[in-house]
């Protein structure tokens, strides 16, 4: 008889977005997870505009949870507690910096749901960047976009993101840039945002060129395609870039990283280091 606990259920959670080719590249990249780690549980909750939402998908689990207790308590003889058949779950947002949704939305509705669940035990794991794998995401998509190794010296390339009015944020994406710029030898690459903050993709791409750069490329630093995306690559083509890379979507380096994060969860849950939303 196998005596391993089962592992943590993985719920990715997505915004959501009205453009159904979000939720269609939020699937895929599950299924790849999937694919990467047979007999993991992963599922797929929304905050908004898409089903399921995140609190119907931990009412489904503790559902079952409390289910499998009732089998339990009556294949033994015996009542369950109110302590036995928790079910784990690692809730991780589909985000790739920590802004807004990460630190104030999610928690809220993780919270929320859990407080009227007692056979769940939560906890967060962090967003996915920074991260080398994200880097290496982006540089496969530029790759498959036209970019060849041997042009790098010659490329400016934008790093153009959805945006948000968290600092925070702003200031990793600037910092990726530069890193980027750094350790791949690039000719150059400027940050730039599709909203909330500034440059824009196009005043980004104008101004590598203004600098005196022959070739630019702008690299969408989002996951999915969506409202956003497609008006950073409407500005990609308003100024005339050279190279437009799609966006990340189920890029194997992404779904790697899913389960990098999701396993930091788990550990630092089985070392007491992160405290459960249950709690």
């Amino acid at each position: 008889m196998d005596l391993c606990p089962p592992r943590p259920t993985l719920l990715v959670v997505a915004h959501g977005s009205r453009d159904p080719r979000h939720a269609a590249t939020v699937s895929a990249l599950c299924a790849r997870v999937r694919a990467l780690r047979p007999g993991l549980r992963v599922e797929v909750g929304y905050l908004d505009f898409n089903a399921p939402r995140v609190p119907r998908v931990l009412e489904r689990l503790s559902a079952e949870a409390e289910a499998g207790g009732r089998r339990a308590a009556a294949s033994s003889g015996r009542r369950g507690g109110p302590g036995e058949d928790v079910r784990e779950v690692v809730a991780l947002p589909l985000l790739l910096t920590r802004a807004f949704h990460a630190k104030s939305d999610i928690p809220a509705v993780l919270r929320a749901a859990t407080a009227r669940l007692p056979r769940l035990a939560v906890r967060q794991a962090g967003v996915l960047g920074p991260s080398p794998l994200l880097t290496a995401a982006l540089e496969r998509r530029l790759a498959q976009a036209g970019v060849r190794p041997g042009d790098r010296g010659s490329t400016g390339v934008v790093l153009a993101s959805a945006g948000s009015s968290d600092p925070e944020a702003s200031a990793v994406i600037a910092e990726i840039a530069r890193e980027w710029r750094h350790t791949a030898g690039w000719c150059a690459v400027r940050p730039a945002f599709a909203s909330a903050s500034l440059p824009r993709t196009a005043d980004a791409v104008r101004e590598l060129r203004a600098e005196g750069v022959g070739r630019v490329a702008v690299a969408p630093y989002v996951i999915a395609p969506g409202f956003l995306p497609d008006r950073i690559a409407a500005g990609a083509r308003e100024a005339g870039a050279d190279v437009l890379a799609p966006v990340l979507g189920p890029a194997p380096e992404l779904a790697r990283l899913l389960l990098r994060r999701y396993d930091a969860a788990v550990l630092d849950g089985a070392r007491g280091d992160l405290t459960a939303l249950t709690a």
